[in-house]
């Protein structure tokens, strides 16, 4: 028999195979720098990758190859698999043993509708210009949840408001990377406040259910987007066969949104007795918050708050899990944010069955919204009457309306539920100085765009629907006549084509050709309808199914601006 004599190839001997699996070989140090960031006596979860590589991107500034193959190791997984969730989110840089690493400063300037309309592009082409690439990195973000205070960007994790060049220059020079905490009610004022007693009434009371009930009776919808009355689906996941779950969806990533942001930074218990009421409605076997990457202070008084909670007995250590996103605006659609805390990619999945009934590790799963529970926990204390004793324009409720785009004083609004665009501009001190009212978003990108002569509408949901659009998470940006609703349009699209999860072709590929389409000198708005109905018929969730409606409103309220 002969032997192959090219050394480290074959075995002598009896039997043939590789000394070393083929591909990238572990390596004794990364595998201790994996243990060490990890803890070398923490049992590795595999719902926790997304986690382990946070520590690894956070202490090294990226993903060393040599890290990812050693975790892969240590987790017994695949490299590809651990390859696949690394690349999948926008905030983990994935760095060959060849390439150079990131520059140790990332400044993200945030180029969405609001950030556009202030100045986004020439201040991301200054500091562009303004820096060393091989020192600082300069690059464009999907929004960061503030928007009323545009432009924004982000230097390390310190966000900066109304952003200059000069402003940036002074952060560097200060060593101002960290996130800033804002003041807020912490654990302590809450409870004086007669907090947590609404907790301590319902873990001891025998009939669960009326908690429930009441909420019903208040018309609390879902506030997240989707509407559906939160006291129903509170009752629907508790009838169903346990252990069940409650995972609460603070990846609140659609432009033009900033409300969950505002409560949390001021009054994060209100929202922290919501879930735990919730849990306790539902005899949850533990909570998850999924929060987004994009507000590290917000992550730290969580962070700081579940602490305490835990001190103070109100929460068994460990009760309630705070997962960290990385950058993916899909995390938001409700099975993808599931698929995440799962430690996966943020792929949406195929429904039936509903994550309800099969959601967070195959089991009865309630999902809701921060703002949601932060009014169940208003409602459980006030009283229904504190929703349904507000009317207008034929609607009840309250509903925290995120503007900005061009008025006077952009900012969280909390309105009547009927309030029409004429109210909410009103609200936010009336139109900017200089601009005169033209159009307007009524609940982020995916509804598209009005026009100011629809100002009498309420803005609420179920009457937005027969203007082929809806109030989704309420988010209002408002364009003046300085600006075009074509563009406007375009930078929606080019959001969606970012952010869309690869997963189905008419969203992959419909974005992708809609750009395209849209940056023509005319619009072929018959060749335009032909893709908004393939992506909006056969996209898997609802990322696709709304992508068409910024071109669909501009053919039809803006015709002048699309060309013959």
């Amino acid at each position: 028999m002969m032997v192959q004599s090219k050394a480290g190839v074959w075995k002598d001997g009896k039997g043939r195979g590789r000394r070393t699996p083929k591909g990238r070989q572990v390596m004794d140090d990364a595998l201790n720098d994996v243990r060490d960031l990890i803890g070398a006596d923490t049992p590795l979860q595999r719902d926790h990758l997304i986690e382990y590589l946070h520590l690894i991107q956070d202490r090294y500034g990226c993903l060393p190859a040599r890290h990812l193959r050693a975790l892969a190791e240590d987790m017994r997984l695949s490299q590809a698999e651990v390859y696949e969730v690394a690349t999948f989110y926008a905030h983990f840089d994935v760095v060959k043993e060849d390439e150079t690493p990131p520059p140790d400063l990332t400044i993200r300037v945030c180029d969405s509708l609001s950030c556009e309309l202030a100045g986004a592009q020439s201040l991301m082409q200054a500091l562009k210009d303004g820096h060393d690439p091989a020192k600082v990195r300069v690059l464009r973000a999907p929004c960061m949840g503030r928007c009323d205070t545009a432009p924004v960007l982000e230097i390390g994790h310190n966000h900066i408001d109304q952003a200059t060049p000069e402003k940036v220059a002074d952060a560097i020079a200060d060593c101002a990377f960290s996130a800033r905490i804002p003041a807020y009610e912490d654990l302590a004022a809450y409870r004086l406040g007669g907090g947590y007693t609404k907790l301590a009434e319902l873990r001891v009371a025998e009939n669960k259910d009326a908690a429930a009930e009441e909420v019903l009776s208040s018309g609390l919808r879902g506030l997240g987007g989707a509407g559906f009355p939160t006291g129903r689906k509170w009752s629907i996941v508790r009838s169903l066969p346990g252990p069940r779950y409650l995972t609460v969806n603070g990846d609140e990533g659609e432009p033009g949104t900033f409300k969950d942001r505002h409560y949390l930074e001021s009054t994060p218990h209100l929202f922290l007795e919501g879930m735990l009421i919730a849990a306790t409605v539902i005899e949850a076997e533990r909570t998850y918050i999924y929060m987004r990457d994009e507000y590290p202070a917000v992550l730290e008084i969580l962070r700081r708050e579940i602490a305490a909670l835990e001190d103070a007995g109100l929460a068994e250590p460990g009760y309630i899990e705070l997962r960290r996103g990385a950058g993916a605006y899909i995390c938001g659609e409700e099975s993808a944010m599931i698929e995440s805390i799962e430690g996966k990619r943020g792929i949406p999945r195929h429904r039936p069955p509903f994550v309800a009934q099969v959601g967070l590790f195959g089991r009865p799963t309630l999902v809701n919204n921060i703002e949601t529970l932060h009014w169940a926990t208003r409602v459980l204390r006030e009283g229904a009457e504190i929703l349904t004793g507000v009317e207008h324009n034929g609607r009840s409720g309250l509903r925290s309306y995120s503007v900005s785009g061009r008025v006077a004083k952009p900012g969280v609004y909390l309105l009547p539920a009927g309030s029409t665009i004429t109210d909410i501009i009103a609200a936010a001190g009336g139109m900017a100085e200089g601009h005169a009212f033209y159009a307007y978003q009524p609940g982020g990108p995916s509804s598209g765009l009005l026009p100011a002569t629809l100002d009498d509408v309420p803005l609420d949901f179920d009457t937005l629907q027969e203007h082929g659009t809806f109030i989704g998470s309420a988010a209002v940006v408002v364009l003046s006549t300085q600006d075009s609703a074509r563009a406007a349009a375009l930078n929606m699209l080019r959001f969606f084509e970012d952010e869309s999860c690869g997963q189905c072709t008419p969203c992959r590929v419909g974005c992708e050709k809609a750009v395209k389409l849209m940056q023509a000198h005319a619009w072929d708005a018959p060749l335009l309808e032909e893709l908004c109905t393939a992506m909006a018929d056969a996209s898997i969730c609802g990322l696709g199914q709304a992508a068409p409606n910024p071109i669909r409103s501009v053919i039809k309220h803006f015709p002048d601006e699309v060309g013959p």
